[in-house]
């Protein structure tokens, strides 16, 4: 699997990854929901190149998870807001900083805390079933095919040892 073919795979993971899987852009996503929204502002907090944060942004754009709003005329600026799509990115943004300060916060604790305003109590994102509201345990979930699967009879565990199978008969 080539890295610039993600996007035509038969797995939403992947997929995903065509948009998101790269550090800077994390980490973009990261300040976009801290409310950074300006280039400049995103240039100097994470210390990036301006060829590389323009084509992060402009691929975040490009992906409708960012639109770009101006701000001012004369000369045209703009910021970059998420949309809809961007927002929906919330609990993987929360469960990558979860895991973050579980396993790598240090001595010191968590760098941010994080406060519901509803209720105003500080939290932790849990994952709970979308029909019960249990929290999801990774050994109790199983994984079935959808109709969206390259090979709707097959499991993904199946369809990755066909592909291994037909890799070492195109080798062999």
């Amino acid at each position: 699997m080539q890295w610039n073919e993600l996007d035509q795979q038969s797995c939403s993971m992947a997929r995903t990854l065509s948009v998101i899987g790269d550090r800077w852009t994390l980490l973009i996503l990261r300040d976009c929901f801290l409310k950074v929204r300006r280039f400049d502002e995103f240039q100097a907090r994470l210390g990036i190149g301006r060829p590389i944060l323009a084509d992060r942004l402009q691929k975040l754009v490009d992906g409708f998870v960012l639109t770009k709003v101006a701000y001012q005329q004369n000369p045209t600026r703009y910021e970059y807001r998420l949309t809809q799509k961007g927002l929906d990115l919330h609990p993987v943004i929360m469960a990558i900083v979860h895991w973050g300060d579980v396993h790598m916060a240090g001595r010191k604790g968590r760098p941010l805390l994080h406060l519901h305003t509803s209720c105003g109590h500080q939290f932790d994102p849990v994952q709970v079933c979308s029909v019960c509201a249990e929290v999801l345990d990774p050994r109790a979930v199983q994984v079935l095919s959808g109709p969206g699967a390259a090979r709707p009879d097959s499991t993904p565990s199946e369809r990755v040892k066909s592909a291994r199978t037909a890799r070492r008969a195109k080798a062999g």
